[in-house]
């Protein structure tokens, strides 16, 4: 039986991952850029699954659909594909192309197909899992969110309990290049409960690393409660990198507390400082158009931005309401003619990068470049 992994430049983690997996279970997920024959697997954003439907509800062969969107919208997505796999896929997704090649009808725990559903009945133990295989994306340290914070599809995907890979795998996949870069959640939250610190875990885990780390750069990030002189030291001793990548999200404690981020502009201005000192570039999440800002709001998160510029670099996205969110269903606000402005003046000067006005380039990439 021929599987083969349709190629979505946002999910090539994905394929990493999920490409170890099926390897070792006797499955080759074959890059494939569009159907192709017995069965193709899809992983869809909310944005990317606009684009894809068609495709996938006209496919000549046996198609497999995970993912955000998919997780979030089964029902939807099992109206056009022929299996959807909700959750992690790890452990379900090489046990329904087994069901298949067997001549099964894939209705196993965490699948959906037809009418047929039942909640997967595992969850994924990291270090049951390789990190990634010949198709290498980055390491996956920790998984799982606890906070609620209402724009946020991690934490009703992968839990609200964080599960980190042992010191040792990570160890054993970071000598193995030498550069490693890690993928969590929120990287000084290593060894915690995503709550309360762990540093002295931190510490033992980049010990353990001999070659170049990034930690807490793009693909993660960091939460600016987290940032402090012992956290910061920590990365100036052992990791190769100069910035510091976290969110800040608004410049209205008004908005934090309606969107239960769990923390104040006071610790974004605080961590923005710490890095100035501890000579590391900050590069600072935002989000603009919530539902429910004010001008005072946007005016607020904008005044945030640009003194955040004059430091580091901001990264700025429209609020996009994502379904299985507690804010699934809103609009996003109109900006404000300033914003707009502000925005693509200091994306002139290279101090911004982003998507405030064209939703899908967070997600979306031309076809062509459509690579794993």
């Amino acid at each position: 039986m021929q599987v083969n992994w349709r190629q979505i430049h946002a999910a090539r983690n994905s394929f990493a991952v999920l490409y170890a997996a099926c390897e070792r279970e006797g499955f080759t997920l074959n890059p494939a850029k569009g159907p192709d024959r017995d069965v193709t697997c899809y992983s869809l954003t909310s944005i990317s699954a606009l684009r894809y439907r068609d495709e996938i509800a006209g496919a000549d062969c046996r198609t497999i659909v995970g993912g955000p969107h998919a997780s979030a919208c089964p029902r939807e997505v099992a109206a056009y594909a022929d299996y959807v796999v909700v959750g992690e896929g790890e452990f379900t997704l090489p046990r329904l192309l087994a069901d298949i090649r067997n001549g099964g009808k894939g209705r196993i725990p965490g699948v959906m197909t037809g009418d047929f559903y039942e909640p997967a009945d595992t969850s994924v133990r990291l270090d049951a899992y390789p990190a990634f295989s010949e198709h290498k994306g980055y390491i996956e340290i920790s998984r799982g969110c606890p906070f609620s914070c209402g724009y946020c599809q991690t934490p009703r995907i992968f839990g609200h309990g964080m599960r980190h890979r042992s010191i040792d795998a990570i160890a054993r996949y970071a000598e193995r290049h030498e550069q490693s870069r890690f993928v969590t959640p929120n990287a000084l939250a290593y060894g915690s409960d995503g709550i309360h610190p762990r540093f002295d875990r931190v510490e033992q885990l980049l010990k353990r690393c001999p070659h170049q780390i990034f930690f807490g750069t793009f693909p993660s990030e960091v939460r600016p409660e987290f940032i402090c002189g012992e956290s910061l030291d920590l990365i100036n001793r052992y990791c190769a990198n100069t910035k510091l990548h976290f969110g800040a999200q608004s410049g209205s404690d008004d908005i934090l507390r309606q969107l239960h981020r769990g923390h104040t502009t006071a610790d974004v201005i605080h961590g923005v400082e710490l890095c100035k000192e501890y000579a590391l570039t900050p590069i600072v999440d935002f989000i603009v158009g919530f539902p429910f800002e004010t001008d005072e709001d946007q005016r607020a998160t904008l005044d945030l931005i640009r003194w955040v510029a004059r430091f580091g670099k901001v990264h700025v996205h429209r609020f996009i309401p994502l379904p299985g969110t507690p804010l699934a269903g809103t609009n996003a606000r109109p900006l404000l003619t300033e914003t707009e402005k502000t925005c693509g003046e200091l994306a002139l000067r290279g101090n911004l990068t982003g998507s405030w006005n064209d939703l899908e380039i967070r997600f979306l990439r031309h076809p062509s470049n459509d690579i794993p």
